[in-house]
């Protein structure tokens, strides 16, 4: 006589205070498969994507597109849409939209392009830069504790920001800043006497590398990282739960200003002026990548990495129609395409994934009545 497999069953001994219908804890058997998929499309999707761009473009722009040179380019190109849209990423995740960035960029830009006009030191002057989105981001943290709509906030601080920025360059610009060259224009590891085997790589891409690695590695190991991205998810529950949630909701503002006044000067050291005007384009585009890395606008969830994937997509259609010879205003028309697609398709997945979750419970609560 044998005896039969074990089966995998996942169930509580009644008279713990759990009903019977509790007891019961679905297992993976019990999960569809299909469930499996769409939160595969969800999380990695973007991947997939940006995978299948590549390969497009390398066949319709061939010979061009699929060079090193050009991956070089991409990511140059890319590189400033991504610090934005990590601001706005770590906003969105901690459950607010800070919609000021624009206006924080150039505010700390033209401080900055002030100081090494005025013979300042290049350090201490973009560490004030730096200060300046702190600060920015702790004025509309403190303000929306106040109960006003973060929206609503982060718009009027973008007009007074803008300002403030004019006031600072007496309505011109600061032009000739070739002391920040080291992390704009510059290129490293050029090989080469005049880079001709080897371009080099240029400075605004260690810089994304760096603070996308940091940031990483923040929102997934640290405490406060943790607490951050659970704030954006349930900040009443974490209220309760005994954490100070208004701090982290200040946190992700702070983060957020600080990021775009790494990007303002980050563009500034790319054109060696400072201009006191704020681009509103810089946001619809920061957003874009947001969207399409599928970061619940709802906040609690998101992945910095997937960010960066998706500015690296809006980069490479763009590259990629350049070298076609195709207008750039198509790019932006698919850009706007992008960010309407990537919300119906987020969307979609969510109700997907909830309904066959949904009937997944239901079917194992049938086979144990």
């Amino acid at each position: 006589m044998t005896t039969p497999a074990p089966q995998p069953v996942t169930a509580v001994e009644p008279g713990d205070g759990t009903t019977a219908e509790e007891a019961v804890v679905p297992t993976g058997q019990d999960m569809p498969r299909s469930v499996s998929i769409l939160v595969f499309a969800r999380d990695r999707g973007i991947f997939v994507l940006w995978g299948l761009l590549i390969v497009v473009f390398a066949f319709w722009c061939s010979p061009y597109f699929f060079k090193v040179d050009n991956a070089i380019l991409i990511a140059n190109a890319g590189a400033l849409t991504a610090l934005f849209a990590a601001g706005v990423g770590i906003g969105i995740m901690t459950g607010v939209l800070d919609l000021s960035l624009p206006g924080t960029a150039a505010f700390a830009s033209c401080v900055t392009g002030w100081m090494l006009t005025n013979d300042w030191n290049t350090a201490l002057s973009l560490v004030v830069g730096l200060l300046c989105g702190v600060a920015v981001g702790l004025v509309n943290g403190f303000i929306s504790l106040r109960g006003f709509n973060p929206i609503i906030v982060t718009i009027g601080t973008l007009s007074v920001l803008t300002g403030l920025a004019a006031v600072v360059a007496k309505g011109y610009t600061y032009p000739g800043l070739t002391q920040l060259e080291f992390m704009g224009t510059h290129r490293y590891f050029r090989i080469g006497t005049n880079g001709e085997t080897f371009s080099g790589i240029p400075a605004p891409v260690f810089i994304v590398a760096a603070v996308f690695l940091v940031g990483t590695i923040f929102l997934t190991r640290t405490r406060d990282g943790l607490r951050l991205m659970a704030v954006g998810a349930n900040a009443e529950a974490v209220r309760r739960a005994g954490i100070p949630s208004s701090r982290y909701k200040v946190l992700g503002f702070v983060i957020s200003g600080l990021l775009a006044a790494v990007g303002g000067l980050v563009n500034t050291a790319n054109v060696t002026e400072a201009n006191p005007a704020a681009s509103p384009g810089i946001i619809f585009t920061a957003l874009t990548a947001v969207a399409l890395a599928g970061v619940a606008l709802t906040g609690g969830r998101g992945s910095l990495p997937r960010v960066l994937v998706g500015a690296l997509i809006l980069a490479t259609i763009a590259n990629g129609l350049t070298i076609r010879g195709i207008q750039p205003y198509w790019a932006t028309v698919t850009t706007g395409a992008l960010l309407i697609g990537s919300l119906f398709f987020e969307r979609l997945l969510q109700n997907a994934v909830s309904e066959r979750l949904m009937s997944a419970n239901l079917s194992v609560h049938a086979k144990q009545g």
